[in-house]
């Protein structure tokens, strides 16, 4: 059984930083894609970024220079480093992982592509 568990949100001031943590079971990082997405309230969920098994990162242009994704096969962890954060980052941020090895260009964004999704961790960034 394929789990997902996000953790290392919270409340953050503008220019604040927070790394996310999703440690997965089940399932392992050769297996495809993985990646991170969030929802702020009264939008819809959007993509933050992804890394593929060879270890090729897919970014937002709304994060690009801001926020890194990184991976430990080891611990089976995937990593989401949020720095600069600014207000319109409050949202629950979850991870997704898929079989398809494919997340290069804007495949990566299409979430019917993830076939498990954690619980999501909520950061909060206050002005």
């Amino acid at each position: 059984q394929v789990q997902l568990v996000e953790s290392g949100g919270g409340s953050v001031q503008a220019g604040g930083s927070l790394r996310l943590s999703c440690v997965v079971f089940g399932y392992t990082f050769s297996n495809g894609c993985i990646g991170w997405f969030r929802q702020a309230p009264g939008k819809e969920r959007a993509g933050v970024g992804s890394i593929n098994s060879a270890g090729r990162i897919s970014v937002a242009d709304s994060v690009k220079g801001r926020f890194t994704i990184s991976k430990d096969n080891a611990k089976n962890t995937l990593y989401l480093q949020m720095n600069s954060l600014k207000p319109e980052g409050t949202a629950m941020y979850y991870c997704a992982a898929s079989y398809d090895y494919r997340c290069g260009g804007s495949r990566w964004l299409d979430e019917d592509m993830y076939r498990y999704w954690g619980q999501g961790t909520q950061v909060t960034v206050s002005s």
